[in-house]
């Protein structure tokens, strides 16, 4: 008797040291988007830690698509799904929806967001606090470089083993940018 084949593989968590080539693999990927989303879209983010300069990161490009409001979006599906994009729903974050490309091997992570959705102002007061704060990076990628080694083919422990470190540096960065994204 042959076993079905695991429709989810374990993934090796890779994380590893800046790469400045990455800047320009987001504006190679980008570049297409904003064509094809012009002048729906009024912008395309470079998000996560390898738009932060110097940080350790997955080697994942990190995209944020994002538009004046929600009504937009049918239009905006149908736009990325010329280009080959997958619509993949919100996988659980409500105010963002993730397109995948279809080879499943992009390395990038797209999301479409509108302006006024909390997930977008945490990217970007994340990327950008720890832009300005190389210490807190360094911190940030030392811990994900631990965690890697922890948790090799554990997204989860991954994830939950970097929420208290993300808290603190997101509460430091709203309290240093006036804007505060999490109610007391």
């Amino acid at each position: 008797m042959r076993l079905p084949k695991d429709p989810t593989p374990i993934r090796t968590i890779e994380v590893v040291p800046y790469d400045p080539a990455w800047p320009a693999q987001f504006e190679a990927i980008a570049a297409p988007i904003r064509a094809k989303l012009s002048p729906l879209a009024l912008g395309v983010e470079h998000v996560g830690s390898t738009s932060v300069p110097g940080l350790t990161a997955k080697p994942i490009i990190d995209l944020d698509v994002v538009i004046s409001s929600r009504l937009q979006l049918p239009e905006v599906v149908s736009k990325l799904t010329e280009l080959g994009y997958v619509h993949e729903g919100n996988l659980g974050i409500p105010g963002r929806e993730a397109f995948m490309w279809p080879d499943g091997n992009g390395r990038h992570h797209l999301y479409v967001c509108s302006v006024n959705t909390p997930n977008l102002h945490y990217h970007l007061l994340f990327r950008d606090y720890l832009r300005q704060h190389p210490d807190k990076a360094l911190e940030y990628g030392q811990l994900k470089e631990k965690l890697a080694k922890q948790y090799p083919g554990d997204m989860d422990g991954y994830s939950e083993g970097k929420q208290d470190l993300i808290s603190r540096l997101m509460q430091e960065a709203e309290a240093l940018s006036g804007f505060a994204l999490h109610q007391p």
